[in-house]
């Protein structure tokens, strides 16, 4: 990826974060980023390309962070529990990132184009914990099913959270409960 793009994309996060998918408007990314409005033309062609790209980006830049957090786990349980807290993280990033995945999520519903996206992404990170899950417990499990209910949980929970309706304490204490009964049922 182009730098100047890096630029637009992470401006877009910023201000989908800010103002909502709704609020989004192709001259606030320009003057966030410090670039003209022609230049994200030139880059994403329209509104719904950079939409598109917006989303993918705030998808890889979530799988770098949650990989990170959970790169020092010594065991498949650990490395479950440190890549699903990776969302509860309370930084910058992770704060707009979360922000701006629950708007594009939700802009979803009103804009099409944005469905196939957002499912593809979903559907790479239900298979990334799945995959974490059954190096819990094997290949056996129905581990798909497991991830599903996790990752929509943290999605849920990083929304209360980031809303101020509950404590990222409480958020990541109710995680930790869900990670264990999910386990807990797959090894029964």
């Amino acid at each position: 990826m182009f730098e100047r793009q890096q630029k637009i994309l992470e401006a877009a996060v910023r201000v989908i974060a800010r103002s909502g998918v709704r609020g989004l408007r192709v001259e606030k990314i320009a003057a966030e980023a410090g670039i003209s409005t022609s230049l994200i033309y030139y880059h994403f062609i329209n509104r719904a390309g950079l939409l598109r790209k917006t989303l993918e980006f705030v998808s890889d830049r979530a799988a770098g962070y949650t990989e990170e957090a959970a790169a020092g786990a010594g065991d498949s349980r650990a490395e479950l529990e440190l890549l699903l807290f990776g969302e509860l993280q309370d930084t910058q990033a992770v704060r707009e990132n979360s922000t701006a995945w629950g708007e594009l999520r939700a802009s979803a519903v009103f804009t099409p184009e944005l469905r196939e996206p957002l499912a593809e992404s979903t559907r790479i990170w239900v298979a990334e914990v799945a995959d974490v899950i059954r190096g819990v417990h094997g290949a056996e499990v129905k581990a798909e099913d497991a991830a599903e209910r996790l990752t929509s949980l943290v999605e849920g929970l990083s929304e209360r959270w980031l809303s101020g309706s509950m404590g990222l304490d409480r958020a990541r204490d109710l995680l930790r409960g869900a990670i264990a009964l999910e386990l807990d049922g797959l090894g029964a």
